[in-house]
Order: C-alpha cells, then sequence, then structure tokens
C-alpha cells in the first residue's frame, strides 16, 4: 500500500493528483521550481522539495532531481502526471530502480511507444490501421501536405504543418526546436496531413491481470496549434459499429505491448475509417470529462492498479455527457500570444468542475505551459453540456491576464459544433480567431463611475464638479466617456441612462435594456464584467511619465523569451511578413515577423540571447515611397 506518493509535476495535474491522494489517505509530496516556491500545488501539499532552477530542463525535466526528490521525502512512489517525464522509460526505470513504486505503464511498454516511428510499426504488425510514415529526407512532391511530428512527445509540441517542398526544411528545423526543448529528444518524422479529420481517441485503463477496459472515446478535434481546447466524450461522429471497432483497436494496441495502467490510444477519424496516432503512455489532459460520464476516477485506479489491484471485468455503464474548454492565458487575436503576470481574480461560477493550476493571486511564468484551468461540465445531452459550459465560462470573472474565453464560448455557441460538425480545422474554417469590434463605451462608463464613486467622501455628490455645466471626462486607452452630475441623476452623452451607481457595480439601461455592470479596481488595470463581455480598461494618466522612444521601423519583443533562430542579416532587405526571428516562451516557438518591407538597419540579438517584453529586436528601415506611388 502506497503511504507517501511524490508528484513529479507541477501545476493543475499536481493539484489533481494531490486531490485523489487525500480521499485515499495518502500524503502528497509536491516538487518545485524556484518560480513556483509559491504556487497553489505546493502549499497544497504534505510536503514539498525544491528543484533549483527556473526552465524545465533545470528543474522537472530532470530525472536524477526527482528521483532524489522522493528518496529525501521518505515517498514510497512516484506519479508521473502528463507532460515533462511521464511518457520517459528511463524517468521509470530510475525510479523503480530507487526501489519506488512507479504510478504508470512498465518502461518497456513506455519504451515501445516512446518513439512514434516504431510504434506505428508495432501497431501495423498488431493490425491496427495505420498512416504511412514518411522520412523527412526522402518525402517526394506528390507526399504535400503533410504533418512533420515529434517522436518523443505529444501535446501538439513538435509539430508543423508542411505544404510544399520550400517550407519542409523550416518546418522540420522548427519541430526539431520545439522537440528538443519540451521532451529532451528532437527527433520527428512526417506523415499525410488528412485535412478536415477529426481527432478521436480511446481511453484504456488495464491491470496486471489481462483486464483491458476501453472506456469510452473522447472527440478532441478543436485544436488550435495542434494542441486540443474542447474536448467531449462521446464524439457525435461515432456510431455504435464505428464505436466497436474503435474499441477493438484500442484495445489491441493496449494488449499487443503488454500495457498496465491508464494510457490513451489516439486515432484520426473520417468517414467512418480511423488511422492510429500514438499511444499516450500516461493520464491526458482531458481524462475529466471520461470520470464524469463514466463515474470513475482514474487518479484513484491508476494508484489501486500500481498497488496491483484488479479490475473489475467489465467497466461502469457511461451516462450522458460531458465537455471540457482549456482556459489559456493567450491572445488568440494575436497568433495566440502567451501572457504573463498576476492573476489577480479567477472565479468560475455553476455547476461545473475546474481544474486548476492557479488561484486569486497566482503569478503566471513565462517558463511554462500558460495553461490556467480546464472547466468541465457534465449533462445528460451533448447540447445541455455545451450551453452549461459556455454560460459558466461567459460568466466567469478572469482579472489581470488576457485569456481564450471568448474564443471558448464562441466555440460552444456555434452553431456548427453545437451540430456535431466539427474537425481539427474547425477554428480557420470559421474564422473564430479574428479580432471583433466591441463598443466599449457602456464598460468605460461603469468603470468610470464605479470608480468615482470610490472617491466619494460623502460631502459631494458622485460626478459634483465647481462648475455643473461641464461634464468629468475619463480616458482609458482606446475609448473615453464623460458624465455630469444633475439634480435629476447623472447624466451623459451617451445614449444611456445611469440606473445606478456604487462602488462595486453599475446598472445602466440602453434601448430599454437593463444590465448591470460589476467593477473591479487594479493598480495596472480595471476590469469589467457584464453581460455583454468582459473588457479590460487601462486609464490614462492626465500627465504621462516620459518613455523612451522606439525607433521608427523597429520590432520589439511581445513577450520575455529565447531567441531560437535568427531569420536574417544586418542589412538583408525583407518584405512585410517576412520572418526576422523565432522566440521561444511558454514553451511554444512564436515567430516575429517584418511588419514593413524595407532593409535591415539594425539586429540587436543573436541565438540564445533571453529577451524582455518591449526590447528592441530588430530595425528595418522602411522602403522610401516616391510621390505618387501607392
Amino acid at each position: 500500500m502506497i503511504q507517501t506518493l511524490l508528484i513529479a509535476n507541477r501545476g493543475e495535474i499536481a493539484r489533481r493528483v494531490i486531490r485523489t491522494c487525500r480521499e485515499l489517505g495518502i500524503s502528497p509530496v509536491a516538487v518545485h521550481s524556484d518560480p513556483d516556491a509559491d504556487a497553489p500545488h505546493v502549499a497544497e501539499a504534505d510536503a514539498a522539495v525544491r528543484l533549483p532552477g527556473a526552465t524545465p530542463a533545470e528543474t522537472y525535466l530532470r530525472a536524477d532531481l526527482l528521483v532524489a526528490a522522493a528518496v529525501s521525502a521518505g515517498a514510497d512512489a512516484v506519479h508521473p502526471g502528463y507532460g515533462f517525464l511521464s511518457e520517459n522509460a528511463d524517468f521509470a526505470r530510475a525510479v523503480l530502480a530507487a526501489g519506488l513504486v512507479w504510478v504508470g505503464p512498465s518502461p518497456e511498454a513506455i519504451e515501445a511507444m516512446g518513439s512514434k516511428v516504431a510504434a506505428k510499426k508495432r501497431m501495423a504488425s498488431a493490425g491496427v490501421p495505420v498512416l504511412a510514415e514518411l522520412d523527412p529526407d526522402s518525402v517526394a512532391d506528390t507526399d504535400f501536405p503533410l504533418l512533420v511530428k515529434a517522436s518523443a512527445g505529444g501535446g501538439g509540441r513538435g509539430m508543423r504543418e508542411v505544404r510544399s517542398r520550400a517550407e519542409l526544411a523550416d518546418g522540420v528545423a522548427s519541430a526539431r526546436r520545439e522537440a528538443e526543448s519540451a521532451f529532451g529528444d528532437g527527433t520527428v518524422f512526417c506523415e499525410p496531413l488528412l485535412e478536415g479529420a477529426r481527432h478521436v481517441e480511446v481511453q484504456v485503463l488495464a491491470d496486471a491481470h489481462g483486464t483491458v477496459w476501453a472506456l469510452g472515446e473522447r472527440e478532441c478535434s478543436i485544436q488550435r496549434r495542434h494542441q486540443k481546447i474542447v474536448e467531449e466524450t462521446p464524439s457525435p461522429a461515432v456510431d455504435p459499429e464505428a464505436r466497436h471497432r474503435l474499441y477493438a483497436a484500442a484495445t489491441a494496441a493496449a494488449e499487443a505491448i503488454g500495457y498496465v495502467g491508464a494510457g490513451t490510444v489516439e486515432f484520426l477519424f473520417s468517414d467512418g475509417d480511423f488511422h492510429f496516432l500514438e499511444v499516450n503512455t500516461r493520464l491526458q489532459v482531458e481524462h475529466p470529462v471520461t470520470e464524469l460520464v463514466f463515474g470513475v476516477d482514474l487518479v484513484a485506479w491508476q494508484i489501486a492498479v500500481a498497488e496491483g489491484a484488479e479490475l473489475p471485468a467489465e467497466p461502469p455503464t457511461p451516462n450522458g455527457h460531458a465537455i471540457e474548454a482549456r482556459l489559456y492565458a493567450e491572445d488568440p487575436t494575436r497568433d495566440w500570444r502567451p501572457a504573463s503576470g498576476t492573476l489577480h481574480r479567477f472565479e468560475v461560477p455553476g455547476d461545473v468542475r475546474v481544474d486548476s493550476g492557479v488561484e486569486n493571486g497566482s503569478v503566471v511564468g513565462v517558463h511554462y505551459d500558460p495553461m490556467l484551468a480546464k472547466v468541465i461540465a457534465w449533462a445528460p445531452d451533448r447540447a445541455s453540456a455545451a450551453r452549461k459550459l459556455a454560460a459558466s465560462l461567459a460568466g466567469a470573472r478572469i482579472h489581470g491576464l488576457v485569456t481564450n474565453r471568448a474564443l471558448l464560448v464562441d466555440v460552444l455557441r456555434h452553431p456548427a459544433f453545437l451540430s456535431g460538425d466539427t474537425h481539427t480545422g474547425f477554428l480557420d474554417q470559421h474564422r473564430l480567431t479574428e479580432a471583433r469590434e466591441h463598443d466599449l463605451t457602456p464598460s468605460a462608463l461603469a468603470a468610470a463611475l464605479t470608480q468615482a464613486a470610490r472617491r466619494h467622501t460623502g460631502a459631494l455628490p458622485i460626478g459634483w464638479r465647481n462648475l455643473p455645466s461641464q461634464s468629468q471626462r475619463v480616458r482609458y486607452e482606446n475609448v473615453e466617456v464623460d458624465y455630469r452630475h444633475t439634480r435629476d441623476g447623472i447624466v451623459t452623452s451617451l445614449p444611456i441612462t445611469v440606473v445606478s451607481a456604487d462602488g462595486e457595480s453599475v446598472v445602466l439601461e440602453r434601448d430599454g435594456l437593463r444590465n448591470r455592470f460589476h467593477v473591479s479596481v487594479y493598480d495596472d488595470s480595471v476590469e469589467v464584467d457584464s453581460p455583454l463581455g468582459a473588457v479590460t480598461l487601462r486609464t490614462v494618466p492626465r500627465f504621462p511619465d516620459p518613455v523612451a522612444k522606439v525607433a521608427p521601423g523597429a520590432t520589439v519583443a511581445p513577450m520575455p523569451g529565447t531567441v531560437v533562430r535568427v531569420a536574417v542579416e544586418q542589412g538583408q532587405r525583407v518584405e512585410a511578413g517576412a520572418e526576422l526571428l523565432v522566440l521561444e516562451a511558454m514553451k511554444m516557438e512564436h515567430r516575429i515577423l517584418a511588419s514593413t518591407a524595407g532593409a535591415v538597419a539594425e539586429l540587436r540579438v543573436t541565438r540564445g540571447q533571453q529577451v524582455d517584453s518591449g526590447d528592441v529586436l530588430v530595425v528595418v528601415a522602411e522602403d522610401e515611397v516616391a510621390e505618387g506611388e501607392p
């Protein structure tokens, strides 16, 4: 029986495992990097061991430090979570060699599936349908479009779409860099890109006594940058006959490698046919939807199987429908640019499950994945689950960081999603990442009135001026509002009636419709939540401090990160939209593009250099345009 469990991970999954440990009476031990010293998973564990350093390579990817941490804490078992070393056979062997219990499949099973190239061959021999494997060095012109994939990892990292031979070299190099950073192995391969296909996977759970459960299929087709953001079970595209074939293929895959524990067999699904992608020899990020529909605790079963327990002969019967949305600190309208900083407030209402790695006041850094939480809704049917989840996300109060919350709500309420017409190109097809015009004036007026009410001492009415004919003007970035106090109340030049205003909320009426605006004021922003949508406002000071001017044509770092590729040279001419360099931040690569055509006048960075947000990276001397030319 496991008494003390070290969780070799961080954030949301560490908290998830801790929760089950508490229910089972097991003492959880956390590990943490220096930036994670005050993270929620550290505070919730019984003990914590420091991993000196900040980057994954210095900390959560160090098998020797993790094993030493388990031994020093007196743990008798290790749970790897997902990501990092969760699918590393050498780490599993090191844990076992230290006399500890490994909560996961055998090192041999991990190794068999650890190389996706070898895994595809093994699955083909077991009768599981597979896509053709392509060698990056010998692809033919007829093989495009194709997908470059990391052999050693998953989660969308180390994957690139390549549509022509001209893109191949850069796609392979970029995938290798990202795979090396995320998994410590830069091996990549290629396979045909099936556009319009669905991503469908089967949850398996197996014991050491020969029983294998297929716990339903999950639809994971709503993706960005080949990473899932909305997952559900069951899939709206899988009928009973296809489900039977999927279960049989997943079970055969697990039996072919003697799998023990929880794992996932992933497929591409199109027109009733499916092809094997990979076996994830770990718990999946999206495992909660399976737990809610089948009424199981997969982490508890992982621990029980590791202790030698037998599964019942038949799995539980599924009930209802569950959908999960991944909430990220990122801006979908700006090429998924991640955000870092302080999360002032994090509240998600409604009858939903929230698995999060953050809480009020958490600091989101630049070294790790920007996922804040997973929000999961269960209902008797799919439409009800989608409606419940969308309402919960729309009503959430998330302050301090830009997130993908609005995009998730748009997906869940989109007619194509509700009809079940989903595929891996869904976001692009429906242009859901494009920036939309939003009327900020009602929210700005509510913010201005709330701030005035908080300054109000009681001696004078809100908005009072010694010249009552003059309006009080308040400027925020991108919007300006005015209001005036009269005998009849607060009036404004806008076609809006102020019904009430205090230090917490404002009620406004427009065209006969009343809405309540909840306002929160922080040092760096004002956050307004209402049925019209969440709005972040920043006050423009009346007397701004002088700031350093940025040279014309300068491209600045949009976030802190590491320069992993420089694509231009001093003096080189570039076109608008050309790649200047690539930054790595939050475990993903981000291309920095030229905003104008011209010659590279200054190149201020080199490969491997660390940069801060706002640092000047490249200066492009804009082409001069003769009079009369466009």
